[in-house]
C-alpha cells in the first residue's frame, strides 16, 4: 500500500473556510477519483515560525499504479480547485510506501 501525503500550511484569516472546503469538497472529490480507499486528515502540533495553521492529509492507495494513474488522470484538474485559495497557503507533497503496520 502507498500513502500520498499532502502536508499545507494555510493563512489562519482563510483557514476556517478551507477547512470546510477540503472536509466537504476537497477531500471526497479525491476519494471518489477511485484511486484512494480512505483519507486521514490530521492537524500538526509545532508551530511554524512562518505562522499560519499546517495539515496533513494522507490518501492511501492500494498500488503505485492507483497511485501513479491519480497523479496523470486527476492530479491538475484537482489542484486547479484550489485557485481560491491562491497566495494563502503552501503545500508539499510526499509519495510513501508502507512497509510495515502492527
Amino acid at each position: 500500500m502507498y500513502i500520498y501525503n499532502v502536508t499545507i500550511n494555510i493563512q489562519e484569516d482563510i483557514h476556517e473556510e478551507w477547512l470546510l472546503w477540503m472536509k466537504n469538497e476537497h477531500i471526497p472529490e479525491m476519494l471518489d477519483t477511485k484511486k484512494f480507499s480512505k483519507a486521514l486528515m490530521t492537524k500538526v502540533l509545532v508551530n511554524e515560525e512562518m505562522g499560519g495553521i499546517t495539515y496533513s492529509v494522507q490518501y492511501t492507495a492500494d498500488s503505485k499504479e492507483l497511485l501513479e494513474s491519480y497523479k496523470a488522470e486527476n492530479a491538475a484538474d484537482l489542484r486547479a480547485k484550489t485557485k481560491r485559495f491562491e497566495g494563502k497557503f503552501v503545500a508539499f507533497r510526499t509519495e510513501l510506501e508502507i512497509v510495515s503496520e502492527q
